[in-house]
């Protein structure tokens, strides 16, 4: 891989949402947030390749937390973008909007 982070539609979806819950990524709440935001189901394991492809990207950092007598002593885990994981969110940003520069007038007459 070159000094870029390219991102599929989902890990897009996942970082960015990464990014909103700030401090309170962890599993469980990007699962909520998603779901909240998209209107999408995420199934935990779908969720969990996607970080662990992330970490791999450099695009996030995971951390685990304390342990949790609520989820019988397993910790969370947490993640938060890394500067490569924003530099790649704003690289897509622009793109987007680059390619949907003159299709909204399109749409409206559909």
């Amino acid at each position: 891989m070159g000094s870029k982070a390219v991102l599929g539609e989902f890990e897009h979806v996942v970082l960015a949402t990464v990014v909103s819950l700030g401090d309170n990524a962890y599993g469980a709440e990007l699962i909520r947030e998603i779901k909240k935001r998209t209107g999408r189901t995420v199934t935990s394991g779908s969720l969990y390749v996607t970080l662990d492809r992330l970490e791999v990207k450099g695009t996030i950092r995971s951390r685990m937390g304390d342990p949790d007598c609520r989820r019988g002593g397993r910790p969370k885990r947490f993640v938060t973008p890394t500067p490569e994981g924003m530099r790649a969110l704003k690289e897509v940003r622009a793109t987007m909007l680059s390619l949907w520069s003159g299709i909204e007038e399109k749409l409206e007459s559909v």
